[in-house]
């Protein structure tokens, strides 16, 4: 179907933003157009206020609008765990469980060489410069179960094992509420391989 030119422009813009599809990026379009001229206003100085006001955080280079972000700035996290992931959305994930009071640094990426992503590509370097003194005395790999992830988190590993830090690796295996016929083989031999005792 042909649209008028702004529509279609504003549908075209849609459909760039991961996850949408043509027709979600036409819903949303429709729902714009929908809007009062004020709600319209609100959403995109709510998009040029996001994208002028948050970078990274010189730290442990998680999205934030002051530097040092707030994790990073709390008094209350335990300064000698660090919790690495791979992008700033993986700190939410791990916030929204509540359980983990210590520091995180995110990688930006994980180690893919048939995607041309090597170490320098990471922030591997400004992980490394972090474990020296006393103060950390873990390092938490919390990278994606993929063949990158891995292969992100057992390089880095080897780069940290000389400096005396604890590294660990979380868990990986069957989701609360997974069925085992659906389960693939990996996730199965994970689920084993770190099964405990009750």
């Amino acid at each position: 179907m042909q649209y008028i030119a702004p529509l279609a422009k504003l549908i075209e813009h849609f459909r760039a933003l991961p996850g949408i599809g043509a027709k979600t990026a036409v819903r949303l379009a429709y729902h714009v157009l929908d809007m009062t001229p004020s709600d319209a206003r609100a959403l995109a100085a709510a998009i040029i206020e996001a994208k002028e006001r948050i970078g990274f955080c010189n730290t442990c280079f998680d999205l934030s609008d002051t530097n040092p972000c707030a994790i990073c700035a709390s008094e209350t996290r335990d300064r000698s765990i660090i919790c690495v992931v791979e992008e700033p959305q993986d700190v939410a994930a791990m916030e929204r469980m509540k359980d983990y009071k210590g520091l995180y640094h995110v990688l930006h990426g994980a180690l893919s060489p048939l995607a041309g992503v090597g170490p320098a590509d990471i922030k591997a370097k400004e992980l490394i410069g972090r474990l020296y003194g006393d103060e950390v005395k873990e390092v938490i790999m919390a990278t994606n179960p993929t063949v990158e992830g891995e292969a992100t988190a057992m390089y880095l590993a080897k780069l940290i094992k000389p400096t005396g830090v604890k590294v660990s690796r979380i868990a990986h295996g069957l989701p609360m509420g997974g069925d085992l016929e659906y389960a693939d083989e990996i996730t199965l031999s994970k689920a084993m391989e770190n099964r405990k005792e009750i």
